[in-house]
């Protein structure tokens, strides 16, 4: 092996980095097209391992990358998403992560036994295809260019975040119940579910507790190393519960939301290593997981597939959907678009590898087949999100935030916050001097800049649209100071 080195390591390097300019070449197009860039990722792995000398059937080495995947994108979905907001969601994205989860396999279950497999084994099927795929949604929503309702998305994200544990519970429990052939056990799966999320939600809340205080007490020597201790406290939000027979994926997600209740120091640039993080997760699992599939078997599975596919998006989930979210009510239109945005993508993919690497004599084929649903699934209702959300009046009826053109990163929570807006010519404030302004005590305009242009801030300084004003305010005022000013940019 040493004789080979390092020509081995660089074709690999080389192959790797092939790969993933290719696929970030091809976002672009796949975003101005309407299909999930996610699939894209999938394709160009599935086009590549076709072409290899060799195929490449590490399931082992592909179930880490996906896992290790999946822990860095839904770290980096709590991140974004508010604590507050997920409060005010909570209960029905908790249903749709459970009840719904559970349902929908059941009834794709039935679809799958319907075709031909048996009932353990279209159980498992159901189970591996029942979640909805955080990577998916979240790449989806905010690559459609679509503002949406927060109650509509938050709820939509809020669910992808949660429903992956019920999902690999399912999977693991019937894959067990296959390979050592005993019967399926009700109470005792009941019983691991809750043991489960209740280990998942307990570690998610004190970690994130713990790696809030770890982040604002502790000081280290490079504004770089912050990234670092966050990524440290995604991997052991999701070991450390593993470990003790708890959901990790749920876990991981509830501590990036409550790590991010407070201002972090260098947030901006915490975020923005995640983000990154976040994507290269995407397309590096979803590459590995399109090298796995072997084009023959998938036509051989493909009418089967598309069956299944059809029944899962109109029949099982919309009907799961309209189940949970009926206390809470959402209406007709809301429904409808929550049960059409339920993508899958690489963790009904990657539940798909452990049979195999279990042993399950018919796992190839399941795998296959999984593979051919959750392309035909994240492909039609993927493709067609921005249709759906003008057809259903899903729109927010806002512009997206603009890009902020200033960055404050502080090392230390402050008392007061630093609010950026891009006026809009309806904002109270266009058009008026800066002194005039009915400013809360204490509140003021740090810098406008116009056409990148830092203009100087006199009471005589009139403010035109399109300017960026960067306001300080005691976060008591926020709102007020929301009201003058309008469209805020992002934090």
């Amino acid at each position: 092996m040493f004789e080979t080195e390092p020509m081995t390591t660089a074709l690999l390097f080389s192959a790797v980095g092939l790969l993933l300019i290719i696929s970030v070449l091809f976002s672009r197009p796949s975003e101005r097209i309407g299909i999930p860039v996610v699939l894209v990722f999938l394709v160009i792995g599935l086009v590549a391992g076709a072409y290899l000398p060799e195929s490449f059937d590490d399931f082992e080495l592909a179930f880490r990358i996906g896992t290790a995947g999946l822990v860095l994108i839904l770290f980096d979905g709590g991140l974004n998403t508010p604590l507050a907001t997920a409060r005010k969601h909570l209960v029905p994205a908790s249903l749709l992560a459970t009840l719904a989860v559970a349902g929908t396999a059941v009834i794709v279950a039935g679809f799958a036994w319907l075709l031909g497999l048996g009932w353990i084994e279209a159980l498992l099927l159901g189970a591996i295809v029942s979640s909805t795929d955080a990577a998916a949604v979240f790449s989806a929503l905010r690559g459609s260019g679509v503002q949406l309702k927060q109650r509509v998305s938050s709820t939509l994200e809020l669910e992808s975040g949660m429903n992956d544990p019920m999902a690999v519970i399912l999977t693991l429990t019937l894959t067990h119940v296959l390979i050592a052939g005993e019967g399926f056990n009700l109470p005792a799966f009941g019983g691991e579910v809750l043991l489960q999320l209740a280990v998942g939600v307990l570690a998610g809340i004190s970690i994130g507790l713990l790696g809030r205080t770890l982040m604002i007490r502790v000081r280290v020597p490079a504004a770089g190393l912050y990234p670092v201790l966050t990524v440290a406290l995604a991997l052991l939000a999701f070991g450390l519960p593993t470990l003790f027979l708890g959901s990790g994926f749920l876990a991981v997600y509830l501590a990036a939301l409550v790590l991010d209740d407070q201002k972090l120091p260098y947030r901006s640039g915490i975020l923005r290593v995640h983000d990154a993080l976040a994507w290269l997760a995407q397309i590096s699992m979803f590459l590995v997981l399109g090298l796995l599939a072997v084009p023959e078997m998938l036509l051989q599975w493909g009418w089967q597939g598309l069956l299944i596919a059809l029944s899962l998006a109109l029949v099982a989930r919309p009907l799961m959907v309209t189940l949970c979210l009926l206390p809470f009510r959402f209406s007709p239109r809301e429904t409808a678009f929550v049960s059409w945005v339920g993508l899958r993508g690489a963790v009904p993919i990657l539940l798909a590898t452990y049979p195999v690497l279990a042993g399950f004599g018919a796992a190839h084929e399941l795998f296959h087949l999984v593979f051919f649903v959750v392309v035909v699934n994240a492909l039609i209702p993927g493709a067609t999100i921005r249709w759906a959300a003008r057809l259903l009046g899903m729109e927010g009826g806002t512009l997206p935030r603009p890009r902020p053109v200033l960055e404050i990163n502080a090392m230390d929570a402050m008392p007061v916050q630093i609010l950026s807006f891009r006026l809009e010519p309806a904002a109270l404030v266009t058009g008026q001097p800066a002194g005039t302004l009915p400013m809360p005590e204490g509140a003021d305009i740090l810098l406008i800049i116009r056409e990148k242009a830092i203009i100087p801030v006199r009471d005589d300084t009139i403010l035109q649209p399109e300017d960026h004003v960067h306001v300080l305010v005691n976060p008591k005022d926020k709102r007020s100071v929301e009201l003058l000013f309008g469209l805020r940019e992002e934090d």
